[in-house]
């Protein structure tokens, strides 16, 4: 009996394992690959999080790409599903041509052609060259589109006077790592902070004050 079920839960394991091997083999199978050489790495890393977040919730993303930066849903559809495009190139793509006041769509044909170059001699081709106002706001144009699906992000030192205070991050998402509603209330969270510690030290100090009465009256 023990053997039978020994040998079930081997099968079960082996079975797991398999199917945990091709998912995450499929995830990684995109036409052009994963290597954005944007010439940043911290663009570099929030857009291959992007893939993660994409392939896990393509839906939200997809809503991002359209009502954020005006690219047809029909096409970053199309690029997620049909092309088997990266999330995080369909972003780059997006945001790049809404910089330029460019269609989407003509970014990406641009990057079909020249991705061997990576995304920092096409965007540099395009007029976003490094240390730009404009590649500054394509990297500031990050962090809004992870407030807006509350997933966490880090602002690196380029970034902090734009979201001060957020330099290790300040949106989260829930446990077990699905969308969470992006967080709002930074300075009523600072507020209640205050106003506890304010309360605490308050009432330690007047537990002082009662102290040293109950003392005195116990002297006389």
């Amino acid at each position: 009996m023990n053997s039978q079920w020994k040998s079930r839960f081997a099968g079960l394991f082996v079975a797991l394992v398999g199917l945990s091997s091709a998912g995450a083999a499929s995830a990684q199978d995109y036409t052009y690959g994963w290597n954005p050489r944007s010439g940043d790495v911290w663009v570099d890393t929030w857009a291959s999080d992007m893939n993660r977040y994409g392939s896990r919730y393509r839906d939200p993303f997809v809503d991002e790409m359209v009502r954020y930066y005006g690219a047809p849903r029909d096409l970053v559809t199309g690029l997620l599903v049909d092309r088997r495009w990266a999330p995080g190139d369909v972003y780059l793509a997006c945001s790049i041509a809404s910089i330029i006041g460019r269609p989407c769509r003509y970014v990406v044909d641009i990057w079909e052609r020249d991705h061997g170059q990576g995304w920092g001699n096409v965007a540099q081709g395009l007029g976003i060259k490094p240390g730009s106002a404009e590649f500054h706001r394509l990297k500031k144009g990050f962090v809004p589109s992870y407030d807006r699906w509350g997933r966490t992000i880090t602002i690196d030192s380029d970034l902090e006077r734009d979201f001060p205070g957020r330099g290790k991050g300040a949106q989260g998402k829930s446990s077990k790592g699905k969308p969470a509603q992006a967080s709002t209330g930074n300075g009523k969270s600072k507020g209640t902070s205050q106003g506890q510690g304010k309360g605490a030290s308050q009432g330690k100090g007047q537990g002082a004050k009662d102290n040293g009465k109950s003392k005195g009256n116990d002297k006389h």
